[in-house]
């Protein structure tokens, strides 16, 4: 048998923790009779993480070819493992903050990664809801990885490991945790408010390991009692079948996009936020957020 190394053994444990603890939620869920999760549901995440799956293998080559050529203008070598590993780690998460940032608040990246918010369910298997279609512009947020002399094969293996801690953040259930530990990285509580429709919890919690991103940046928010989360999109949509599920919200941005006067805000509706328009029908979060602050006396910057 082949040894493994250290990169496959954090994986292969990895992978099987998140089994595990899904199964174990699963259980728990219904013989507790909390309603996680739904039937169909769940084989809607099964579904477009299997799409996502494929996607990657068609793509993988591309992926490992275009990381190798930017390697090989690579500027830094960082001789001691653990702060190469270290570098690599942080500096991959970062990115993903901004790929991610990216997804939120460019319209033509949310049509794409609207799926993974479509569910108005939050449990283990929420976080395979996978956007499908990242695969195709993914690699070219990690360039700067390849170009700062990080090997091709270990910015994968980095983003893989990143990925399923980010799966082991989707669950509803309370667990501790220590405050330096949610001052530094991101918990289930941070990323229920992520996954939420409510206004003021709209667009915040980015990160994928470290919640310092959100900090520094100013998209941090605080999971509140008094806010209790509504999982799902703020217009779900009727139809979920597997086709409408991955391609709703191309449909409406086309449509806006034929029915807009000039070709300026043709183009506009594929760059600016979701939720711009160019005569106001339509609101920004960050609009409707200033507008609820408004109303409601709520504290925005909540951190």
């Amino acid at each position: 048998m082949p040894h493994l190394d250290a990169r496959n053994q954090a994986v292969i444990v990895l992978v099987g923790l998140l089994v595990v603890l899904t199964l174990v939620e699963m259980w728990l869920s219904y013989r507790e009779n909390r309603h996680y999760y739904e039937k169909r549901d769940t084989f809607t995440n099964i579904y477009l993480t299997s799409l996502a799956f494929v996607l990657n293998l068609v793509v993988n080559s591309s992926t490992f070819f275009i990381l190798s050529f930017a390697y090989r203008f690579r500027l830094f070598h960082i001789s001691n493992l653990i702060a190469y590993w270290a570098v690599l780690v942080v500096t991959q998460d970062f990115l993903y903050w901004v790929l991610h940032y990216t997804g939120h608040y460019c319209r033509i990246f949310w049509a794409m990664h609207v799926t993974h918010h479509s569910s108005e369910h939050f449990n283990f298997t929420t976080g395979f809801r996978s956007t499908v279609f990242e695969p195709l512009y993914r690699t070219f947020f990690y360039l700067p990885l390849a170009f700062m002399g990080f090997n091709p094969i270990d910015i994968l293996y980095a983003y893989l490991v990143t990925q399923l801690y980010g799966n082991l953040v989707h669950t509803q259930y309370q667990i501790p945790l220590p405050k330096w530990y949610s001052f530094i990285f991101v918990t289930p509580s941070h990323h229920r408010v992520h996954h939420a429709s409510n206004i003021p919890y709209l667009d915040k919690n980015m990160g994928m390991v470290l919640i310092l991103w959100d900090r520094m940046f100013g998209t941090f928010y605080e999971e509140h009692p008094a806010e209790p989360v509504k999982y799902g999109l703020t217009h779900q949509p009727k139809d979920t079948g597997p086709v409408n599920i991955l391609f709703h919200e191309w449909k409406a941005l086309i449509y806006d996009a034929r029915m807009a006067p000039g070709w300026r805000n043709k183009v506009k509706y594929f760059l600016m936020p979701p939720g711009w328009s160019h005569d106001g029908r339509t609101q920004t979060a960050k609009v409707m957020q200033q507008s609820y602050k408004i109303q409601h006396g709520y504290h925005q910057d909540a951190a």
